[in-house]
């Protein structure tokens, strides 16, 4: 929301005009009042509410000190004993409309800090009409009658959510924030921290879903966890790729920098900094990495920002360097503080906190759209999502199912304990396409043992990666998150290897859990289906949509330049036999057109149609027929 903070500055300013008349005539009270006055400008707040106790004790009319006492409560976010001294000097009031604006004024903002929104505006409704024209005025006044304006309009279309705080053995800590799981929701990483000081070590922990509930946390890792302080984290959809935030560490740049860590055959590998290209001299800290660890956004109060804390990103390159940051804009980032953010399974979505758009109170949590490359006007994720607590650290699962954030618990207007918390996410915030999670184990067909192979999951209308994972080298196992596009292919490498090639839609990958790809070795004979090869209805001409299969098989013949290959065209059944093989064989000469004009040679392209004489299965389903119309490859 717009900070409305009226901090102690304003509060020695009247709400009416300050002079030598007062509400009573009792020079002692007045003597005690003035004395609690000239202790809040030297900053003795407790000694200045004692004073205005005590003029009260003198005489329970002095409505100024009803009035200075409140507010110096509601600044120590002390709403309920605000609420009763307001409250109890509103009472006083009798026919002294001179004071229906002051307390009008007080106790609506005492209801809209304290979260009753219903009777914030009403109290603001009722007392308007007294509100001096000076009050109305100011840019406070103007940013609390648009916020309770904001509030009146989003709590008639409240969600309908219910918020849990997780069981258990989780949320035993003193402190425990910014949740992340798997793509598959079965491990739940977080920070934890014993004390409130900055002394008490922070660690990341871990925990695992198991029969209905969470395991015991533990440690991450020994080689992740330090004597120094690993904050907030964030972990790709694959949880192959950790980054996080260490404070004070001697390699560190800056107060808090970011580091990256790899599981490699099941181990976490030592962390390293990111580097000053990705890190600053200031604070630089609560990571968010897209599913696929392409893109990394965080929070920091860096220079050539906007205001005080904004939101960055950095872009991995091909060489596995990060990019310069670039600072998300104004659209997202204000003078105030935008942090936490967090990048939805999509890419296409940017979840993150702030206190400088208008909201409920605090911290609020928004939602930009990412269109082409573009941040679009947040949206604030309205109520009861947001209340006048400081809601942080949002995380929604793959499944749509729960969205996980941090809630603080404060005394006295002080951080006292911090928990994990979670509810259904309402199915009316959209989320864009649907996504689809496929795990599965890449294995070498030969000898059974597992293949650290690179999948890419290829939009092919443009011909551009989408995601691209690795399966693990110790166990062969993958998991891939991407969204439920019907036009997108599969492709699995591994240098030495044939490449397996598959179309999503074709082939049913979408939420396989066991998914068994055998990649065989390049061997004279062995040959492999050149899936996602298009040509119009009777055509022999490559459509466009080729381009992803085309640019792979130049790819495998440069990388082995002792292999030649036939390329052999098939069709389906319908038709004549010879038309059905001449078209064969002009689709398969098509491909090796393309190739020679990439700059293979010809004298390692060998072409043959088969027309209809070699089906993969039965002819008698148009399924079954798209699976006959083909290209397959041969090593020669």
């Amino acid at each position: 929301m717009l900070k409305t903070q009226f901090i102690l500055l304003l509060t020695l300013i009247s709400f009416g005009v300050w002079g030598q008349d007062y509400s009573v005539d009792d020079r002692r009270a007045i003597k005690l009042y003035q004395e609690g006055k000239e202790l809040v400008l030297k900053r003795r707040y407790l000694e200045a509410m004692e004073k205005y106790q005590a003029t009260i004790r003198r005489n329970d009319n002095f409505l100024e000190a009803y009035r200075d006492w409140s507010q110096l409560l509601l600044n120590r976010e002390d709403y309920e004993n605000s609420l009763q001294v307001a409250l109890r000097g509103e009472s006083k009031i009798r026919q002294n409309e001179e004071f229906k604006d002051d307390f009008g004024w007080l106790l609506t903002k005492i209801y809209l800090k304290s979260g009753n929104f219903q009777k914030a505006i009403e109290k603001f409704k009722e007392t308007e009409s007294y509100f001096s024209e000076e009050l109305k005025a100011s840019q406070g006044y103007q940013d609390i009658a648009r916020q309770l304006r904001f509030i009146e309009k989003e709590i008639q279309n409240a969600k309908s959510i219910e918020k849990e705080k997780l069981e258990k053995p989780l949320n035993n800590f003193k402190l425990q924030y910014f949740p992340v799981l798997t793509a598959d929701s079965k491990r739940i990483f977080f920070t934890k921290r014993d004390g409130l000081a900055r002394s008490e070590n922070e660690d990341i922990f871990v925990a695992n879903w198991q029969n209905g509930h969470w395991t015991q946390p533990e440690p991450l890792s020994k080689t992740i966890n330090t004597i120094n302080n690993e904050g907030t984290c964030t972990i790709s959809a694959d949880g192959k790729i950790l980054i996080y935030t260490s404070c004070d560490a001697p390699d560190s740049f800056g107060s808090c920098d970011l580091y990256v860590a790899y599981k490699v055959n099941g181990l976490w590998q030592k962390p390293r900094n990111m580097g000053e290209k990705v890190n600053s001299r200031y604070w630089d800290s609560q990571p968010s990495l897209s599913a696929d660890g392409s893109i990394l956004f965080f929070s920091s109060n860096r220079r050539g920002g906007c205001g005080g804390n904004d939101i960055w990103y950095t872009m991995r390159m091909d060489d596995g360097t990060w990019s310069e940051p670039v600072n998300v804009g104004e659209v997202v980032n204000t003078v105030y503080d935008e942090v936490s953010p967090f990048i939805y399974f999509n890419n296409e979505l940017l979840f993150f906190a702030s206190n400088g758009h208008i909201g409920f109170g605090g911290m609020d949590l928004f939602t930009t759209k990412i269109n082409k490359g573009v941040f679009e006007s947040p949206q604030n994720l309205g109520y009861p999502i947001n209340d006048h607590k400081d809601q942080l650290a949002l995380f929604i699962t793959a499944q749509r199912d729960y969205a996980y954030y941090t809630e603080n618990s404060l005394s006295n207007g002080v951080l006292d304990r911090s928990f994990l918390f979670r509810f259904p996410f309402p199915k009316e915030i959209d989320l864009g396409e649907r996504l689809v999670v496929t795990e599965g184990k890449v294995i070498n067909e030969r000898t059974g043992k597992p293949v650290e192979a690179t999948l890419s999951l290829v939009n092919l209308e443009n011909d551009s990666t989408m995601y691209a994972f690795k399966s693990d080298g110790e166990s062969g196992e993958f998991m891939m998150l991407y969204p439920d596009k019907a036009f997108s292919g599969l492709y699995v490498e591994k240098e030495g290897y044939l490449p397996k090639i598959y179309n999503v839609e074709k082939d049913s990958l979408k939420d396989i859990k066991d998914m068994k790809v055998s990649l065989t070795p390049v061997e004279k004979g062995e040959q492999f289906v050149f899936e996602n090869v298009f040509f119009d209805f009777d055509k022999a001409d490559l459509k466009k949509e080729s381009m992803s299969s085309l640019v792979r098989l130049k790819k495998f013949m440069k990388e082995n330049p002792d292999v030649d290959i036939l390329i052999e065209g098939h069709t389906d059944s319908v038709g004549d036999d010879q038309y059905n093989q001449d078209l064969s064989l002009r689709r398969a000469q098509s491909v090796k057109a393309y190739l020679i004009s990439q700059g293979v040679s010809g004298g390692k392209l060998k072409v043959k149609g088969w027309g209809d004489k070699k089906p993969l299965v039965s002819n008698d389903t148009p399924s079954n027929r798209a699976k006959n119309r083909r290209i397959e490859i041969v090593i020669q």
